[in-house]
């Protein structure tokens, strides 16, 4: 059944709920890696425990290697493969996926909901200021700028078409670390353009939620997207 340009699957791995178009599937999202065959594990890659009617087969639904039960017994959800329940996984699959899910679970969730930032942008011909609501599209793709006034229009940076995402300091505080006031992007729009903003955080109400929102986005830019793992391990 779709849903919002959505359908559920069946993989031998269980149940999935997926782009509907694929080209439009989450950049943060991978596909399931081949199994090994049965025929060519005769023992646990862990434990060297043989194979036989007693000591089953397990494979890890992050890595697709056999296990014996001991060593691949534990579940835990994945969000990475799409899938809708918790999923077997090896002991080492599953200390990525515990990191792994923090993103999802929280960054993912902070990027989303957006955050107001004052916008500097030359892509108009002029170098101007606009505050505006910046935000992650639903299908993960790529950020949006969404200003208050309807004179001002920027297309969104895809993220991976972000090249370069540099964070802005000024200042140490009572700690001796750096104050954070900013990020600044350089990515590539739809024309092949090379587009350059700067997102200033506001002073007052508004600058927690955009200092949390730039954490995240850091998490982003510090990802390689078509890694195995979105977290360093």
């Amino acid at each position: 059944m779709a849903s919002s340009g959505k359908k559920l699957v069946r993989s031998k791995s269980g149940l999935k709920m997926v782009a509907s178009n694929q080209t439009k599937n989450s950049p943060f999202c991978t596909v399931e890696p081949p199994w090994i065959p049965d025929n060519q594990c005769k023992c646990c890659i862990v434990c060297q425990k043989k194979f036989d009617i007693v000591h089953r087969r397990h494979h890890c639904r992050r890595c697709g290697r056999v296990f014996c039960s001991s060593c691949c017994n534990g579940k835990m959800a994945l969000p990475r493969m799409c899938f809708i329940d918790p999923v077997r996984q090896c002991d080492t699959c599953l200390q990525v996926t515990a990191r792994e899910n923090e993103f999802f679970d929280k960054h993912l969730k902070i990027l989303m909901t957006g955050a107001q930032f004052a916008l500097t942008s030359s892509a108009t011909g002029s170098e101007t200021t606009s505050m505006c609501l910046c935000k992650l599209a639903p299908d993960n793709r790529a950020l949006k700028f969404e200003f208050c006034t309807d004179n001002v229009v920027l297309e969104p940076a895809v993220i991976e078409k972000i090249h370069t995402l540099n964070v802005i300091t000024s200042g140490c505080d009572p700690q001796g670390n750096q104050v954070a006031t900013g990020v600044e992007l350089l990515y590539t729009d739809d024309s092949r353009e090379e587009q350059l903003v700067q997102l200033t955080a506001p002073e007052g109400a508004l600058r927690r939620q955009a200092i949390m929102w730039m954490v995240a986005l850091q998490r982003v830019s510090d990802t390689a997207l078509n890694s195995q793992s979105l977290t360093s391990t």
